[in-house]
Formats: C-alpha cells, structure tokens, sequence
C-alpha cells in the first residue's frame, strides 16, 4: 500500500520508462481555483476577512525528453485587500538516473517537514497549521537545487539535501542562505495500515541579522502583530528542526472508499537572532485527525499550539496560541471539495486572536497528478 504514495521514487522513473510522452508545445495544463468566505478575522492567519481568493494555481508541466521534465505554477491570491501574482515554482528535474537519483533547480517547494513539499489545496483544512503559518509563512518555497536518492532498503527511505538563496525566508547577504537536510522512511504494516516518519533541519544563515533597530524602538506598535503571509516567515531561526509523523489506515487498502489519517509534527527554531539567548526559541507542534467515512464525505480536527518570540530591536516579547480546527469535507470527485471549518483560538500576545466559521471550496481544471502520501 505504501508504495502508492512515494512519488519521489517511482515518478521520475515511469516518466522515463514511458517516455517523453508529452509535447513541448503541448503541455500538461491545470488551474486550482480557491475561494473562501471567513467569518472573523484570527491571528497568524494568512486569509482576510469576508470573501476572498485563496490559494489559486495556474500550473504547467511537461517531459522535455528522456532525461528531464520541467513545471511553472504561478500562485494568485489576495492579501490585505491586494490582488498578487507569485511565480511559486518554476524549475527542471531529472528523470531516471540510476539508484533513483533524482536533481531539480529552479524554485520550487521545499521538502522538510511533511505539508512543507505539498500544494496547498491537497490540504485537509482551510489553514496550515498555526507552527507553519508563523515559522515557514505557511509554505516555503524558494530558489535553489535538490538532491535526492532512494536508499536501497526492505522499507521506503529517502535521503534528500536542498540550498536555496533563502531570500524567501530572510534577505541577506549570502548568495546560497538556506540549507536543508532531510530524511523519510516509512512502510506497511500490512494491506491496510502504512507509515511514515520525517526528520528535517533547516539552517537559515540570514537569520542572524534579522533583528530591527540597535536596542532602540518604538513601544507604540500593535499587539501581536502579524507577519508576512504566504510567501514570508514572521519569525525565522538560525536552525529549524522538524519531526513528522504519519499512520494511514484503511480497509485492505481500499482508500477511495474508507481511510483514517493521523499525522503530527513538532517544530523548533533557535539562535532567532544576534541578541537571542540560549532560552529565546519558537516552539510548535500539531496533531491531526481526518476520517474519510464515505466515499465523497470526510470530517476531521486538529490542534496546535505555538510558543514564538517577537523580535523587538535587542530583546523579544513572548507570543503563544493554541488552536483547535474542525471541518467536514465533501467532494464531488477528486477534482472538487467544498469544505466547512469551524476554527478557535486561545492566544496570549496577539490582539486578533477569535472564533471564526469558514467556508471553502477547491477546484482544480485539467490534469491533476496523484497527491503524495
């Protein structure tokens, strides 16, 4: 069962075993449309108020020949009342190298953590967690290349290492900022229950030199105040170590019809910046639960819970939330979902912290790949 959800291995080797299939001038075209309405506004959340245009994808992808394939996925969104265009990624990779080797440059979507790697609207809730949307803006993603290899063992292990320009996180002087290490191994316990566990670091060499002003600020600001959005950290690290969980079951494999998903990750930054302690950290974590009891109905909660140090020239304030979502999902096909979400927030150090009902729904056109595991 496992081995259905191992894209990084098996996709670039069918690709080569079939071929370059595709035409250049023919490509694989896909838009995800992402519309919600939001009743209040919450902290660390990277959607408006009211109506509004989510994570929405325009996506192109294609074999070049036998031995690469390429993707360009420009992002529109809303944000602050502002209508964006994002270039999320736009890179090459290789397709069948031997020991399943695998390299991409470009931008592209960073693989530490276990949501990091994939697209927004494969999400089970509105959100990411509360941990993701303050420590890796929601979703890093960033400029650089990747080496990945397929270990040879009786199990699914992964071995991956990334370096990015980092600017996407921190800007600074550093031509290569951000460096990532990753790992993924994971199973099946048999026909119906399969695993996985993640350990990533990520060093971010910018970090050091985040911190405003030399001591002395303005004590008249909001707070709690938000930072960045989907495309920003608000409070980034020198180091930021991840450890990801995840169990899947469901009837002898049979998951169109019944599965249960648990997954969980704890994340932690330190050396925040050039006045941080050896106490000043950002803590995260979450825990997920999502049930899909029918073929076209899913239901699900998660908490999480953040402890963060706002940066505030040569010291820091303390920040914490806690956050509990709800949602029932129903999907028309695997091309549709409509999603109800019922989020609560208990926060201490941030003015926006609310209740709020969300609706959602997410549509995508054309081809749409298989998601991850």
């Amino acid at each position: 069962m496992f081995k259905r959800f191992a894209p990084f291995a098996i996709l670039p080797l069918a690709m080569a075993a079939g071929g370059a299939t595709a035409n250049e001038l023919n490509p694989d075209v896909s838009v995800t449309l992402d519309g919600y309405y939001k009743q209040n506004e919450t902290a660390l959340s990277h959607r408006d108020q009211g109506f509004g245009l989510g994570h929405t994808e325009l996506s192109l992808s294609s074999p070049i020949d036998d031995l690469f394939s390429g993707r360009l996925t420009a992002v529109f969104e809303e944000h602050d009342g502002e209508s964006e265009v994002l270039i999320e990624e736009a890179y090459l990779q290789t397709n069948g190298l031997p020991y399943a080797l695998n390299v991409r440059a470009g931008r592209f979507l960073s693989q530490v953590g276990y949501l990091n790697g994939r697209h927004m609207h494969e999400d089970d809730f509105v959100e990411r967690p509360a941990a993701y949307r303050a420590m890796l803006g929601s979703h890093y993603y960033d400029t650089g290349a990747r080496l990945n290899v397929l270990l040879p063992a009786p199990f699914f292990w992964q071995v991956g290492a990334e370096a990015f320009a980092g600017d996407q996180l921190t800007e600074g002087e550093e031509d290569i900022g951000v460096y990532t290490v990753n790992t993924r191994l994971g199973g099946d316990i048999s026909l119906s229950q399969s695993w996985q566990l993640g350990l990533s670091w990520l060093r971010n060499r910018h970090a050091k030199s985040t911190a405003t002003g030399d001591g002395g600020h303005d004590h008249d600001h909001e707070e709690g105040h938000d930072h960045g959005h989907s495309h920003g950290s608000g409070y980034t690290s020198e180091n930021l170590y991840i450890a990801d969980l995840v169990w899947k079951w469901s009837p002898n494999g049979n998951t169109r019809e019944q599965q249960l998903t648990l997954s969980g990750e704890y994340l932690y930054g330190d050396e925040l910046n050039q006045f941080a302690e050896s106490d000043d950290t950002n803590e995260g974590w979450y825990v997920s639960g999502v049930y899909q009891f029918a073929p076209q109905w899913s239901a699900g909660v998660r908490y999480g819970e953040v402890d963060l140090q706002e940066a505030h020239g040569d010291h820091f304030h303390s920040q914490t939330l806690e956050e509990t979502d709800v949602m029932l999902s129903w999907f028309r096909s695997h091309f549709s979902t409509v999603r109800l979400q019922y989020t609560h927030q208990e926060a201490t150090g941030f003015s926006n912290a609310d209740n709020t009902v969300m609706l959602q729904y997410v549509m995508s056109l054309g081809a749409h790949g298989a998601h991850g595991f």
